[in-house]
């Protein structure tokens, strides 16, 4: 396969390193410094483009993908709420195809088959109050992350006692702490650390006065993300429309 690649940080470099170990082509690099080249037959011929960018960034370089023929896969974070229905109307409607995922790992993938369960469970349990914490690198742009927006999401779709997730504070690297919303007995929120080089961790937290039930992953290296994008990128290639994780991992409905 064929394989552009759309940002190369870290992130990229992890990506094009399995992907070669897969025995895929990187056939084009695009980053910062050269976004002419979507214009190049190099990128025109892949077969799939993965994007890992920016918020900022990640729409417009979807859009160029998209106009330039090629499939994506995206795990840019925090522009899909923005613009999802758009792509959900240009895969459906104009035969483009993008699979976008807050999270590639296949233990996050696990992780949110388990949390959506027990979410289910705690519903029949009002004792138990909900509350999520993320921990993240210094470099994260967005806050909470786009994993856990996800997992509140699913939470909040399982509890008929919580309405909506909310901001909660954000520990930002020098230690300082930014105050989160105001919180109601039907609000869910989400707490947001920002230090060092942590790939990422997110604890779903359900307290009571008896006891205390806590789910967490904690990924030890970006290495399960890029694996996660290549085996996307493997699925997409084979398939049209708008993607997601439930896609390539379809775990059984409990």
């Amino acid at each position: 396969m064929k394989i552009a690649l759309i940002g190369y940080g870290k992130m990229g470099k992890m990506i094009e390193q399995i992907a070669k170990s897969r025995h895929h082509d990187i056939v084009s690099i695009i980053d910062v410094n050269n976004p002419e080249d979507f214009d190049t037959d190099a990128f025109q011929s892949a077969d799939v483009a993965i994007e890992f960018t920016a918020p900022t960034a990640a729409y417009d370089n979807v859009r160029k993908a998209f106009d330039r023929g090629v499939k994506v896969v995206s795990g840019s974070t925090g522009w899909m709420n923005e613009h999802a229905e758009e792509m959900r109307q240009l895969c459906e409607t104009q035969g483009k195809t993008l699979f976008w995922a807050s999270n590639f790992s296949v233990g996050v993938a696990i992780f949110s088959a388990v949390n959506h369960y027990l979410a289910q469970i705690m519903n029949n349990f009002p004792q138990y109050d909900v509350t999520m914490e993320e921990t993240h690198h210094i470099h994260k742009l967005d806050a909470p992350s786009g994993t856990a927006i996800t997992l509140a999401n699913d939470i909040v779709s399982s509890l008929d006692r919580k309405a909506k997730w909310v901001h909660g504070d954000l520990v930002q690297p020098d230690g300082s702490v930014v105050s989160g919303e105001a919180i109601s007995e039907t609000d869910f929120p989400i707490k947001s650390i920002r230090r060092d080089e942590v790939p990422g961790i997110h604890s779903v937290i359900y307290d009571s006065e008896a006891d205390k039930i806590q789910i967490t992953h904690d990924a030890h290296s970006r290495q399960g993300f890029a694996l996660g994008a290549v085996l996307a990128a493997e699925y997409t290639h084979e398939h049209q429309g708008f993607l997601t994780i439930d896609d390539l991992f379809n775990f059984p409905k409990l």
